[in-house]
């Protein structure tokens, strides 16, 4: 039987393999193909089963037995099963959305890389002279147990790193924060308009973070990530969101990160930190009963972005001078809402105009308060 005649057994026999060479359409028709191939040309399809032709291979099927199944014959059926596997493109690997990342995970790719660079930057504690140092000695807090300080100094250390945009992990961190706060499933830019509906005053969130280094996102990142935290950073961020009272919620978080680095520096969490033996956890739920304060006093008191200095600096006094007070605050919100309770910012009505971009709004953080004097302002 030649080539061209296989072509015209059914799909049962093509489908089992059995069928001894590819059809013509793999190689070219010798004369005698291309004879029968005219023979059925003219002939309509209801005449085909009474032509002579037809009635011979059909007889000749019918007595064909199975034989060695050709390669060609196997690669062909392979490539044809494949077909129904293959997925249309849709991107690189690079276009994947990136996996969310938690804090600790965050937290052990700094510790894992070098930065000694960075750690030369730091300044643990305040340097205090004459009778300052000396009230500081007798009334001040306790020191931090030394098998802490290198724990200390981490956190400063990663305030003293900004963000790089080629790194992954600096990449994962931006993506999940706002994944998180705005519900997206999809990833985003690392630079762009979007950054602002965040709270940021520009497109790069790098150019915010003065004072707090990558230790800002860190904080944003426990704050979202912590089953504990995350209604609260949700309701913080619709607050700041409002129609009258809206204010940038990222600048305002890296101002509140910046008032956490110095109360570490002037000691006023060593208490705490001594207490737990531990000084990243303690940071961390101090910047979010810090976060808290806030929030309850900008709702409660009707603040706008035109406070904005005002409330920080009240704000820091009172984060360093009572630092256990809003850790308890933070522990009572949090059981409240464990248990389904009303929270303490209560229901947020946004309606009227939507709020502006960050940008429009004229912002005053810690660092664009004139300095103050810290001294008397211990933790109790």
């Amino acid at each position: 039987m030649n080539e061209k005649s296989c072509s015209f057994h059914n799909e049962k026999e093509f489908r089992d393999g059995q069928v001894e060479s590819v059809s013509a359409g793999n190689s070219p028709p010798n004369d005698k193909d291309s004879s029968a191939l005219l023979a059925f040309r003219g002939i309509p399809i209801s005449e085909l089963k009474n032509h002579s032709l037809l009635r011979a291979l059909t007889t000749e099927a019918n007595g064909w037995a199975p034989g060695v199944v050709s390669p060609e014959v196997l690669r062909a059926q392979e490539e044809w099963e494949a077909v129904q596997n293959i997925q249309p493109e849709t991107g690189s690997q690079t276009d994947q959305p990136a996996q969310l990342i938690s804090f600790s995970e965050a937290l052990q790719h700094f510790q894992t890389i070098d930065l000694s660079s960075f750690k030369k930057r730091i300044q643990p504690t305040i340097r205090r002279t004459g009778l300052a140092a000396l009230r500081h000695c007798l009334f001040g807090p306790p020191k931090l147990h030394q098998g802490l300080r290198e724990e200390r100094d981490l956190v400063l250390t990663i305030a003293q790193c900004g963000l790089d945009s080629r790194d992954p992990t600096h990449g994962r961190v931006l993506k999940t924060i706002y994944k998180k706060l705005t519900g997206s499933k999809f990833d985003c830019a690392l630079h762009g308009d979007h950054w602002e509906d965040l709270g940021f005053q520009g497109a790069n969130p790098a150019t915010d973070l003065r004072g707090a280094g990558f230790l800002a996102l860190l904080h944003l990142l426990y704050l979202v990530m912590d089953s504990k935290t995350l209604l609260m950073a949700q309701e913080i961020f619709r607050l700041s969101h409002h129609h009258i009272q809206q204010f940038p919620f990222c600048l305002m978080s890296v101002n509140i990160t910046r008032i956490a680095i110095q109360a570490l520096r002037e000691e006023c969490l060593s208490r705490e930190c001594n207490r737990q033996q531990k000084v990243i956890p303690v940071v961390n739920s101090f910047y979010a009963a810090t976060f808290l304060h806030l929030a309850h006093v900008w709702k409660t008191q009707q603040k706008t972005i035109a406070d904005s200095g005002f409330v920080l600096k009240d704000l820091e006094v009172l984060a360093k001078k009572s630092p256990r007070r809003l850790l308890k605050t933070l522990e009572i919100y949090l059981a409240g809402v464990s248990k389904g309770q009303t929270s303490l910012l209560g229901a947020q009505k946004c309606r009227g105009a939507p709020a502006p971009h960050s940008k429009d709004l004229t912002f005053t953080g810690v660092c664009d308060l004139p300095p103050h004097s810290s001294e008397g302002t211990w933790p109790v």
